[in-house]
């Protein structure tokens, strides 16, 4: 079977999501050729490192980063000639949606050095706070809801909070399982955002669920009955009262 052709739809679509703004930054995209999209990962931990390969064996093209990128050269090589390493500011320049998976108390310096590179992209956000790590600010960001906080941090982003409440054991080890895909629980505000983050969730080998704006976020976040769970989409869906 000719995979060109639904490679060639499915960047169309992420293309469209991405905005009139984005697609003038976007146009191999928009016309619906076979280059890979660009995606840049600030925070290249387990689960940076873990979508790292899922997307570059789904064909997307990728800049992994660190403060101290040689450390990730060997993990570039491993995963494949689509991958290259950078400095964070590098990535967030380099990619056309981003993902930010550090830990939650550096999320608020990540908004500050990088804001000029990472506005009006599509970033997709990991990090959980915990107070014992991350100090004072994470009681705050919890008592508000990571959603509402992580905007804070990110003014002038397309947020999306993703891949938050699955262990990282499983993002790295059951993507693509067979039988029923891992349900993974998203929040967004914008919904061209939300598309492609949903599109890149399947890519990688899990299955999206859309909880509802970035408010909704709380409804997953840590010591909610789902976080830390591995469930399909029909549980996740029931776990947070959502429609089937």
């Amino acid at each position: 079977m000719d995979q060109t052709a639904p490679d060639s739809r499915r960047r169309a679509l992420l293309g469209a999501a991405l905005g009139v703004t984005a697609l003038s930054a976007l146009p191999r995209i928009a016309r619906g050729q076979g280059a890979g999209m660009k995606i840049g990962i600030i925070g290249t931990g387990r689960i940076g490192g873990a979508l790292a390969r899922h997307w570059a064996k789904a064909g997307y093209v990728l800049m992994i980063s660190s403060r101290h990128p040689e450390q990730l050269k060997a993990l570039a090589e491993g995963i494949g000639p689509q991958v290259s390493v950078g400095t964070p500011e590098e990535a967030a320049a380099f990619g056309e949606v981003l993902l930010i998976s550090v830990p939650y108390g550096a999320l608020p310096q990540v908004g500050r050095d990088y804001a000029a590179q990472m506005r009006g992209k599509v970033v997709l956000e990991t990090g959980n706070p915990f107070p014992n790590r991350d100090g004072e600010m994470a009681e705050a960001a919890r008592a508000k809801g990571t959603g509402v906080a992580s905007a804070e941090y990110l003014p002038g982003v397309r947020l999306v909070r993703v891949f938050t409440s699955v262990p990282h054991t499983a993002v790295l080890a059951d993507a693509h399982r067979s039988g029923e895909r891992i349900g993974v629980p998203l929040a967004a505000d914008d919904p061209g955002a939300l598309k492609v983050a949903e599109q890149l969730v399947r890519d990688a080998g899990f299955d999206p669920v859309a909880v509802g704006g970035l408010a909704r976020a709380k409804d997953f976040d840590v010591g909610t009955p789902v976080f830390g769970r591995v469930m399909t989409a029909a549980e996740l869906r029931q776990g947070l009262g959502l429609p089937r």
